[in-house]
């Protein structure tokens, strides 16, 4: 359908990012949020692979209901965690197949029912290396703009990350709540003489449980002034409001400070992101 990179060059883009679901309930909330979502006419849609050390579910199924039923472009995750080269190998040979033309490339975690870690490639820039050589697609990769959580020092992780965003066509970042660390990593990036394109992930905080491990995980910050608004509110309606608030002002500072265009976390659910996308000039159709 389209290369992100092209899309990229034409201006801001809009994207959202689901998980393969393992359950016949989980299928049909994807299924209703992908048809909500859609109607912003997203540039692209994402699908993970393993999140969080998860069983590995139907990927490639997602990616193509995305494509074929929804007509939006799909970009499969793949981690290399746990898989022999000749897995990856046959991973990519099915994904052309398939005709998909943009991969977002992982080092990842290991599946939690995985009995060895065994595997064929130690980092994403190895795995993209390795794809690059068997498939002509857009490859991105994962930014972290606070720091790698497993990072050994400020200094090798900005060498790290610089290296990796070198190889790729652009990335992702974590979402984070500070623009200030999405303009500094990318100012740093620069003075190393690296362009790749960098797209911000944002995530509503409606779950204040949910935010909070998971930025635990990643190493990013959870503004104690969200937080605290959060803690404030009484029902579930007034954390999404709070929660879309904070991911529209931040949006748009993002896109003020030139981001190319905006990743939208959504958890496998529409409404908080369908509002946010819709406030940040993408609505529904």
């Amino acid at each position: 359908m389209a290369r992100i990179t092209q899309l990229l060059d034409a201006g801001p883009t809009l994207s959202f990012e689901f998980s393969a679901p393992r359950d016949e309930a989980g299928a049909e909330r994807l299924s209703q949020t992908l048809a909500r979502l859609s109607r912003h006419q997203p540039h692209f849609m994402s699908v993970t692979y393993g999140a969080g050390g998860t069983t590995r579910g139907p990927t490639r199924d997602w990616v193509r209901t995305i494509r074929d039923e929804f007509r939006v472009e799909a970009m499969p995750h793949l981690t290399c965690v746990a898989h022999t080269q000749d897995e990856i190998a046959e991973i990519i040979s099915d994904y052309e197949s398939d005709g998909i033309e943009n991969i977002l490339a992982l080092r990842g975690d290991l599946p939690q029912d995985a009995e060895s870690p065994t595997q064929a490639f130690e980092t994403a820039a190895e795995l993209t290396q390795f794809i690059r050589e068997r498939a002509d697609w857009d490859i991105a990769v994962a930014a972290h703009p606070e720091g790698h959580p497993m990072a050994a020092s400020v200094e090798a992780d900005l060498k790290h990350q610089a290296a990796k965003l070198a190889q790729a066509d652009f990335a992702l970042t974590q979402f984070g709540y500070r623009a200030h660390c999405y303009e500094q990593f990318v100012n740093q990036l620069d003075a190393r003489g690296v362009k790749t394109p960098v797209i911000p992930g944002i995530m509503p905080p409606t779950n204040v449980a949910g935010i909070e491990r998971m930025s635990a995980l990643n190493a990013t910050e959870f503004p104690i002034e969200i937080r605290e608004r959060l803690a404030q509110a009484s029902t579930s309606a007034e954390r999404r409001e709070i929660g879309v608030e904070v991911a529209v002002n931040l949006g748009r500072e993002l896109l003020e400070l030139g981001a190319p265009g905006l990743h939208i976390y959504t958890m496998n659910f529409s409404r908080a992101a369908s509002e946010v996308a819709s406030a940040l000039g993408w609505p529904a159709d």
